[in-house]
C-alpha cells in the first residue's frame, strides 16, 4: 500500500464524475451514463465484557460488498448475451470488471477492479409515448473483491 503525505501547499482539486468507463476482460465493454455500488462494508460485532457497563467492544467481522449497477442507452446486446448465459444451467460467466475514471484532461484518475463478477438482474426500458428521452438498460453485478488504484499517488 502506498504512504501518501500530504504537504501544506499541495492543492487537490476533485474529479469530476461523468468521464468513466467499464471494462469487461480488459475491452471497453460500453459508455455507461451511470454507474453506482461501488461500496464495501465491514461488519462490527458488539462484545459485552463481564464487569464493564460504559461501552461495548466493535470487533471487526466480515466484508461484504454491494452490487454494482450500471445503465446505459439501449445500443446492442452484449451485456444482455452475457446475462444470458448461465440463466438456465446455472453455469454463469465471471469476469473481472473495471471502473477506470478521468481526469478533465482525458488522463486516468482512478481505478477499481472488481473480481470474478457476474450479472444478476437485468432491466430494460420504461417506455413512454410522450417522452425524448433515451432507451436506458439497467445491469446488476456482483463481485468477490475490490482493489482500487490511484494512478495520482503513484
Amino acid at each position: 500500500m502506498a504512504q501518501y503525505t500530504w504537504k501544506a501547499n499541495e492543492r487537490v482539486d476533485p474529479v469530476a464524475k461523468y468521464k468513466f468507463w467499464v471494462e469487461v476482460k480488459d475491452v471497453v465493454a460500453a459508455w455507461f451514463t451511470e454507474c453506482s455500488g461501488l461500496s464495501v462494508e465491514r461488519e462490527a460485532i458488539p462484545q459485552k465484557e463481564g464487569g464493564v457497563n460504559d461501552y461495548v467492544h466493535q470487533l471487526p467481522g466480515r466484508i461484504s460488498y454491494s452490487r454494482i449497477t450500471l445503465k446505459w442507452g439501449v445500443a446492442d446486446n452484449k451485456l444482455w448475451d452475457w446475462f444470458q448465459k448461465g440463466l438456465y444451467d446455472g453455469k454463469v460467466e465471471r469476469h473481472n470488471i473495471s471502473v477506470v475514471l478521468y481526469n478533465a484532461d482525458r488522463t486516468k484518475s482512478k481505478r477499481w477492479d472488481l473480481a470474478d463478477a457476474y450479472p444478476v438482474k437485468w432491466t430494460g426500458p420504461d417506455f413512454q409515448s410522450d417522452s425524448n428521452q433515451i432507451a436506458v438498460e439497467t445491469l446488476e453485478i456482483v463481485h468477490h473483491g475490490m482493489t482500487m488504484n490511484d494512478w495520482a499517488s503513484a
